[in-house]
């Protein structure tokens, strides 16, 4: 049996099974992240997310098939336990990532993001600078695999992984 509660874009059914204070709880847990909170008009326009990501990454080294960079995690970026959001792991993840495999695909070749895996280890707290180190563990005529480690810089904790599969554009011929 359930029962419904509307709000002003969508109906949320609740079951009936479920304990009042069970619900009080989550509609407040909800509300403490800001689930009914309006996005700043500016969140609206193409590609937002990427320029947030961009401006808080910083290049430190670029070599053939390695780049590493630096990240500070700002509360841009955080969740609702003041760590670094996992997407905001996963876009840095990938534009690392295609960055590397970028320094040994030639120019011509347009590269897309295939599949990435990651392991959150541990946490990455607000202020913390994080080393991002990526690497490619293979490359071929059709794609490029690349392992990157975020790091804590002040004590070389590992705290995410990730391994990506990046497809070069058009594939080779066979």
């Amino acid at each position: 049996m359930t029962g419904t509660s509307s709000s002003s874009s969508s109906t949320t059914i609740i079951s009936k099974d479920l304990p009042s204070d069970y619900v009080l709880e989550v509609k407040g847990f909800f509300a403490d992240v800001g689930i009914h909170a309006s996005l700043p008009q500016n969140s609206f326009s193409k590609d937002f997310y990427s320029d947030l990501i961009r401006d808080l990454l910083k290049v430190d080294n670029v070599l053939r098939g390695r780049v590493s960079c630096i990240f500070s995690v700002s509360p841009a970026v955080c969740n609702y336990f003041n760590g670094l959001h996992g997407g905001a792991v996963g876009a840095i993840a990938e534009r690392v990532s295609i960055a590397c495999a970028r320094t040994v695909v030639a120019g011509d070749k347009e590269l897309f993001l295939g599949e990435l895996s990651i392991s959150y280890l541990s946490a990455a707290t607000l202020n913390e600078v994080l080393v991002v180190e990526a690497a490619v563990a293979r490359s071929g005529r059709n794609l490029t695999v690349v392992a990157s480690e975020f790091r804590i810089k002040k004590t070389r904790k590992l705290v995410y992984t990730s391994r990506a599969t990046i497809y070069h554009m058009p594939p080779a011929k066979l």
